[in-house]
C-alpha cells in the first residue's frame, strides 16, 4: 500500500466535491478514462463533462489499494475503482456497489487500507 495513491484519490474526491475543476484536471492524466455501466469517455474534456454532471458531494468510506489500483467505497453504497500512476489518476470507473468494484479489480479484504 502506498500513502501516495490513497492521498491522490482523496485529493481527487475533494476537488470533485469542491467543483475545483483545475485541480481535478491536474490530478488526472491527459488520457484519463472515465466510465460506468452505461459507457466511457477519455481525456480531460470527457472528465470535465462527467464532473459537470455530478450532483451533490461524494463521501468516501473504506478504501482498498494494491499495485496502483484503489477502490473507494462511498457512503451512498457505490464504489469507484481508480488506477493511479505517478500521482495521476489514469482511470476511474463507477460501480454500483463495493462487491462489483472489488471483483472488477481483483482486490479483496486483504487490500483494505488501514
Amino acid at each position: 500500500m502506498t500513502t501516495s495513491e490513497i492521498a491522490t484519490v482523496l485529493a481527487w474526491h475533494d476537488a470533485l466535491n469542491e467543483r475545483d475543476l483545475d485541480t481535478l484536471v491536474e490530478l488526472s492524466s491527459d488520457d484519463i478514462e472515465i466510465g460506468d455501466a452505461t459507457g466511457a469517455g477519455q481525456g480531460h474534456d470527457a472528465l470535465l463533462k462527467w464532473a459537470a454532471a455530478q450532483t451533490g458531494t461524494v463521501e468516501v468510506g473504506r478504501m482498498y489499494v494494491h499495485d496502483g489500483v484503489v477502490v473507494a467505497e462511498h457512503t451512498d453504497g457505490q464504489a469507484w475503482a481508480f488506477r493511479v500512476v505517478h500521482d495521476d489518476v489514469t482511470s476511474v470507473f463507477r460501480h454500483a456497489d463495493l462487491d462489483s468494484a472489488l471483483a472488477a479489480t481483483d482486490l479483496s479484504d486483504e487490500d483494505l487500507a488501514g
